[in-house]
């Protein structure tokens, strides 16, 4: 394969990118094949198109090893990596069309985003906000799970919320925040609803001390994410929904830094009276897809990765 360097036609051996293809045993399974096999045509052309040199090379490699150092349970830099550039999102985007295309109407998904960890049950219509920081804004959130085919309300799902304070961290980036505060999962009770406090979300940057942050600082990007709270809905034989909803008054909608909003993602908080706790309200549906085969469950779990 033959490139151009300036002025000067580089020829590249014809053969190589075939010989490490060809090299994948037979005992190899096909989907890894599949992947493989595309990564690497891909990988390789990239690599010459833009005539990669060692040391641009080696500064890449040195990004990623930078975001694993940088990775534990409670942030995933690598992950983050992946989200400024598009690519959790173009993998959502795939992951739920295809879906959609045989489950209907439910809820579009978004991207998990590196902050979620574990966090205990909750009582049903609880506050996740443990502090309430002055600024601010106190909602109550609250709607039904609900059968995406039927329409029936699902009892005894599990919807996990987390979110970050109005000072842009979550709580495990904040020494100031209470263990998992702003964090809670809730069970829908007997008709489908759940319901709990939570702060009115706000603008956050992504963290701008390690890999993905020195990226966007290098493609002279802005760092900010819109106001969102993030959700994991699960529920047996069901497909399990990631989620976020978008404050449809904050800003960055239009340029979120990692690509996230998408239509019917955006909400409407709405004031709320006679509510000492919360002046602010957003009622917020979730529909679910059933599985393809009953009784094969959806046991809530961990994800393996996670804003």
């Amino acid at each position: 394969m033959a490139q151009t360097n300036g002025t000067t036609k580089i020829s590249y051996d014809p053969n190589f990118t075939s010989a490490v293809i060809n090299a994948t045993g037979p005992n190899c399974s096909p989907r890894l094949r599949e992947v493989m096999t595309a990564l690497i045509h891909h990988v390789h052309d990239f690599a010459r198109e833009v005539n990669l040199t060692t040391d641009e090379y080696m500064a890449g490699v040195s990004l990623l090893n930078w975001a694993g150092q940088m990775s534990t349970d409670r942030r995933n830099e690598g992950q983050l990596v992946t989200d400024v550039i598009g690519l959790e999102s173009l993998v959502d985007e795939i992951t739920y069309k295809q879906a959609s295309a045989h489950s209907g109407s439910a809820t579009s998904s978004a991207i998990l985003g590196p902050f979620w960890r574990d966090t205990p049950e909750r009582r049903w219509g609880e506050s996740v906000v443990d502090k309430v920081p002055d600024d601010g804004k106190v909602a109550w959130v609250y709607g039904r799970v609900t059968d995406a085919a039927t329409g029936q309300p699902i009892k005894g799902a599990l919807v996990d919320i987390w979110q970050a304070s109005t000072n842009g961290l979550y709580e495990q980036q904040d020494p100031d925040q209470p263990d998992h505060n702003l964090r809670g999962k809730f069970r829908t009770d007997d008709e489908g609803n759940y319901a709990f406090y939570c702060l009115r979300p706000t603008p956050y940057p992504v963290p701008g001390d390690g890999p993905a942050g020195k990226l966007l600082d290098l493609l002279d990007r802005h760092h900010y994410r819109p106001g969102h709270i993030h959700f994991i809905v699960l529920a047996d034989n069901y497909k399990s929904i990631t989620t976020q909803v978008f404050d449809n008054e904050t800003e960055y909608l239009d340029n979120d830094s990692v690509f996230a909003v998408k239509d019917g993602l955006t909400v409407k908080f709405s004031p709320r009276k006679g509510d000492t706790k919360a002046n602010w309200e957003l009622k917020y549906n979730i529909s679910m897809a059933p599985l393809e085969e009953k009784g094969a469950g959806n046991v809530p779990s961990a994800p393996v990765a996670s804003y």
